[in-house]
């Protein structure tokens, strides 16, 4: 699940498209898995070290979080170092942002065997397969950082946040389980808008059309969100919530 926080090729406005009337989304993955050649040390990285954070059969005990396509992973890794108490469970299909995350974890000159965080975990197919695999009510939290915002119209479809995710979304969500979404793409602003003003399994506090302006404490910042500050782009930050008794 890529991620572009540019609003550049926008075809039409988001309503020209109403998420009412949206046919549901093809069960195919878009965009690149891979990007520029990768360095021999990311090769060895992708072979050595990306087993050892593969997703284990048997779901880990405590707080479970999940991160749809984590880009460069830098917000991963902050929110397992800043809560050692929760397993994150984080997916990206890119390649080259596997990469980033897994070369951060591990620093130049350090064995691709070193030491990683416990409390991490990776997912390097789509998230939407993952989401279906998952028992019902087992995540405690959900992000969703700067997606792919698909701007035109006719690629609105292929936008995470959708009528048709919701359901799914809903199912493996706690009650009370926390979603939260940035976008800095007026588009895909406007999308999450309309799509969460006509739902019922989600809430926000204040309302879904009046989201943070400013990130929120507890929220890493991420390279999409310092790019889109240096072109002028204000990234908006909504937390919903799973209705139901928690």
């Amino acid at each position: 699940m890529g991620k572009d926080g540019s609003g550049a090729g926008v075809e039409g406005s988001v309503r020209a498209v109403t998420p009412t009337h949206l046919k549901p989304p093809p069960d195919r993955l878009y965009g690149r898995a891979r990007g520029h050649k990768l360095r021999p040390r990311q090769e060895v990285l992708l072979d050595v070290t990306l087993p050892r954070l593969a997703l284990p059969e048997t779901l880990p005990d405590g707080p479970l979080w999940l991160e749809v396509g984590f880009g460069g992973g830098e917000h991963a890794i902050a929110q397992v170092r800043a809560n050692p108490g929760a397993t994150l469970i984080a997916c990206e299909v890119f390649e080259n942002g596997i990469c980033s995350l897994l070369s951060a974890l591990v620093a130049e000159g350090q064995e691709a065997e070193g030491p990683l965080p416990p409390n991490l975990r990776v997912w390097t197919d789509d998230a939407r397969i993952l989401l279906r695999k998952l028992p019902d009510a087992s995540l405690d939290r959900l992000f969703l950082m700067f997606p792919d915002p698909w701007p035109k119209a006719r690629h609105a479809k292929r936008r995470f946040v959708h009528p048709a995710m919701l359901p799914l979304l809903a199912r493996v969500l706690k009650p009370g389980a926390e979603w939260r979404v940035a976008s800095d793409d007026p588009t895909y602003q406007a999308w999450v808008r309309d799509v969460m003003a006509a739902q019922t399994l989600f809430t926000a506090p204040g309302s879904a059309t009046e989201p943070a302006t400013e990130r929120p404490t507890g929220w890493p910042p991420t390279r999409y969100e310092a790019k889109a500050l240096r072109a002028g782009r204000q990234p908006l930050y909504w937390t919903f919530r799973r209705n139901g008794a928690v």
